[in-house]
This record gives C-alpha cells, sequence and structure tokens, in this order.
C-alpha cells in the first residue's frame, strides 16, 4: 500500500501474530458445537440479529469487539437499503456484546460496505462496492482503515487495480490477512452474482504483501477452488494452517456449506477440503466464516434465517493440545 501508516499497523505491529503462530504451530481442537444464534448466546444484545440482513460477522482478535454487516436502518426513518459495517463492543471476553453501532464515515457510504476484517485491535480491512472515477476497478474492492487514538477511522486506503494489485472487475469479498515467520499475505474470493451482470462463480485468491507494505497481483488458490462450484469468502487462521470457506461444491447440504482445508506448515498445500458437518451446515445458506483470535469459535451467516434475510450464527469448539514441532 502507498502509505506508511500501514507500514506501522501491520508490518510492525503484526508481528507479535507472526510469532504467536509459530508457538502454536500444532494447536488441535475438538468438533464444533451445534451452531447458535449469536444474539441468544449468553446475554448478548438482542439487536446483534435484526429482521434486516445481518451477516459478515468478524470477531476481533481481542475478543472485545464483534464486526458485522447489516442493511438495517440508520435511524428512524431510514430507507436506504445498502450494506453498512456496525460493530458491537464488550469490557471482557467473559461478558455479552451490547448493541451494535454504525462505523458511519468515511468507511460507510451510500454503497454497500461489507466484509469487514479487524486487524489487531484499531485497524480493518473490508469491501465496498462504491465508485471513485480512476480508482475502483469493478464491483466490490478490498480497502484498509486504521482507527486512531480518538476513535477516528482513517480515509480508507485502496488496495489496488489487478494486474498490479488484488482487485479486479469482479466482486472481491472476504479478505483475510495472515502473517507467519514475516511473511504476510491476503486471502479473498473473487466472483460476480447475476444482480451484477451474469454470475460469474467464485475462485479463492492471495495476494503477497511486498516490502513496500503493498499488495500484490491475485493468484489462484488451486488446491481450495472447485471449477464448478462458488467458492467464496475464505478466512484463514491466525497460525496459517486452518482456512474455512463458503462454497457449493459437490457434498454441501444447502445452497452454500462452510468447508474447511488444513495443512501441517505454512509452505505446505492445502489438504483436500472437507465439509465441516452438520452442527455448522444446514439446509440453508452458511456463509463468510470467521474464525475468533484464539480459533475456539466460529461466526458465519446463515440464509433464510428465523428473524429475516439472514442472521449470524456461532460454533464454538474446545483446544485440545499445543505443542511444539518447529
Amino acid at each position: 500500500m502507498r502509505t506508511n501508516r500501514i507500514t506501522y499497523v501491520i508490518a510492525v505491529g503484526l508481528v507479535v501474530v507472526g510469532v504467536a503462530a509459530a508457538a502454536a504451530s500444532a494447536t488441535s481442537f475438538g468438533p464444533w458445537t451445534t451452531a447458535q444464534k449469536l444474539d441468544e448466546i449468553a446475554g448478548n444484545s438482542t439487536e446483534l440479529n435484526t429482521p434486516f440482513v445481518d451477516g459478515c460477522p468478524h470477531q476481533s482478535p481481542d475478543g472485545l469487539s464483534f464486526y458485522l454487516a447489516s442493511n438495517r436502518p440508520r435511524y428512524a426513518g431510514d430507507t436506504r437499503t445498502d450494506l453498512d459495517i456496525w460493530v458491537a463492543h464488550r469490557e471482557k471476553k467473559d461478558e455479552p456484546f451490547g448493541d451494535p453501532v454504525n462505523l458511519g464515515e468515511p468507511v460507510n457510504t451510500t454503497a454497500d460496505d461489507f466484509c469487514p476484517t479487524p486487524v489487531r485491535k484499531h485497524d480493518l480491512f473490508f469491501v465496498s462496492r462504491k465508485v471513485v472515477a480512476g480508482v475502483t476497478c469493478g464491483l466490490g474492492d478490498i480497502y484498509f482503515t486504521h482507527r486512531n487514538r480518538g476513535g477516528d477511522w482513517s480515509e480508507p486506503t485502496h488496495l489496488g487495480c489487478g494486474p498490479s494489485g488484488p482487485n479486479s472487475a469482479l466482486d472481491e469479498m472476504g479478505p483475510s490477512y495472515v502473517k507467519t515467520h514475516g511473511h504476510a499475505q491476503l486471502y479473498f474470493s473473487s466472483s460476480r452474482s447475476n444482480a451484477q451482470g451474469g454470475f460469474v462463480p467464485g475462485d479463492i485468491f492471495v495476494s503477497e504483501q511486498a516490502a513496500d507494505d503493498s499488495f500484490g497481483p491475485a493468484s489462484a488458490v488451486a488446491a481450495l477452488n472447485d471449477a464448478a462450484a462458488n467458492d467464496i469468502q475464505p478466512n484463514v487462521r491466525k497460525d496459517g494452517r486452518e482456512v474455512v470457506f463458503s462454497s457449493n461444491r459437490t457434498g454441501t447440504l444447502g445452497g452454500q456449506d462452510i468447508w474447511v482445508a488444513t495443512r501441517e506448515r505454512t509452505d505446505d498445500p492445502w489438504s483436500l477440503p472437507v465439509n465441516i458437518g452438520g452442527a455448522v451446515n444446514t439446509a440453508a445458506s452458511e456463509t463468510r466464516p470467521s474464525f475468533s483470535g484464539h480459533a475456539e469459535q466460529l461466526s458465519f451467516g446463515r440464509s433464510p434465517s428465523p428473524e429475516g434475510g439472514s442472521d449470524i450464527y456461532v460454533s464454538t469448539r474446545d483446544k485440545v493440545e499445543d505443542t511444539d514441532d518447529d
């Protein structure tokens, strides 16, 4: 990226994440529990899910903030239907999340703004479908923003168009930043829906972060893509050894299911993806899965849902062991 801001908050700050990932390289987990609606867990705010579209969930790495996208009214009488990014907070990790609040400008616009991906405490990747002449590439593009000590978000930085950058004329979704052993990458998907001028099934891509902090060309992740399927919205565990994504490939229970792949080391190829199972997936569509900081919680959207267009669900698992193999 063409700013020293990102050098400071990501390239320097996330060295800690890379070191922690190396130490937790052989973490094992138990099975996922039956998913529950987010607003029905441990006193969480009932406003986390509404009769409107609620999805694209992602918990912050410190567990104190929960980001989502929604087209709910921003104020009484609001008639806009575009997606905005919202966030709910809590003081401690064992407390419930409060009511979500709208991030406001300059992150949210009158276009769709969605797929929030918090990195550390004050940094955010996200997708916007706003049109900026001479800047945007097509449908949804990936941006980065930073929140200062006063609580204000910086003007979002566009990650650049292909072939030199990761964004394309298609709809980018599900940015997932991972840095391990000093190597930083951004995973995401590109696709197009029928409503956007003809369906183009999604594929998962990765972009390498260069020494100057820019993100380079998009390379397809062949091991995760099925030529006959819609593979979208990847999220990589912070140690780089497990990835979840949404797909309608053969073996799916509904319109879209959550699938998972793993690898022993970050320079190994990904395993053959497998369906994450009936505790999470249903005959409905499950989309935009994301790990919590310690990967013991999985958040995702489900549509149709009991309340409306889509709702946010959460499943949990226990850590079994944690050993060093490096």
